[in-house]
């Protein structure tokens, strides 16, 4: 379980995808709104949701697990992430763009940066933002999603590399200044 010694807890909430209970904090309640608006305003079933993966990034000589906090499915293959972090968007660019290409082999197509109250929407393999406001998130029907190509590109050991760099940078050393304690910062 997650440590939140330092997150205001205002008591317990149900998670809107597992319905597991989770401490409820501001940054959790984002989240659920996220959750919300992906299935019932997007129209994105549950079972196409994944919540909370773990990424491992290696570095040289040391490792870090950070959370992704959705990926988003069709047809299988994950076609978008969302990170989640309270404050400036643009400044998550980078490292959310690195963790896009550490996720899976292939480049996931779209990246969703978030504060809860607004996004961009990027392209996975060129970084460019293509749409900005939470109305940028596409839906399983739209366009941008269901012109998808049956395969998706490959990403190279030397980009892993290069992304495992930008994302322990900016994700575990960058990080929430209470280091150790808080998995979400």
């Amino acid at each position: 379980m997650e440590d939140y010694s330092h997150h205001l807890i205002m008591g317990e909430l149900v998670d809107f995808l597992s319905g597991k209970i989770l401490p409820d904090t501001h940054d959790e309640r984002y989240r659920q709104q996220i959750a919300r608006h992906l299935v019932n305003i997007l129209g994105f079933d549950k079972a196409d949701i994944e919540a909370n993966r773990e990424v491992t990034i290696n570095t040289a000589d040391r490792s870090a697990e950070v959370t992704v906090d959705f990926l988003v499915y069709r047809n299988q293959r994950a076609v978008m992430v969302i990170k989640y972090a309270p404050g400036s968007l643009v400044t998550r660019r980078l490292s959310t763009l690195a963790l896009s290409r550490l996720v899976y082999d292939y480049q996931i197509p779209f990246v969703v940066i978030t504060n809860g109250e607004d996004a961009e929407l990027l392209l996975g393999k060129t970084g460019k933002v293509i749409g900005e406001g939470i109305s940028a998130i596409p839906g399983p029907d739209h366009q941008l999603i269901t012109s998808l190509p049956d395969t998706f590109e490959k990403v190279s050991a030397k980009m892993v590399g290069q992304a495992e760099k930008i994302a322990f940078a900016c994700m575990v050393d960058g990080s929430c200044m209470v280091e150790n304690y808080c998995d979400e910062c």
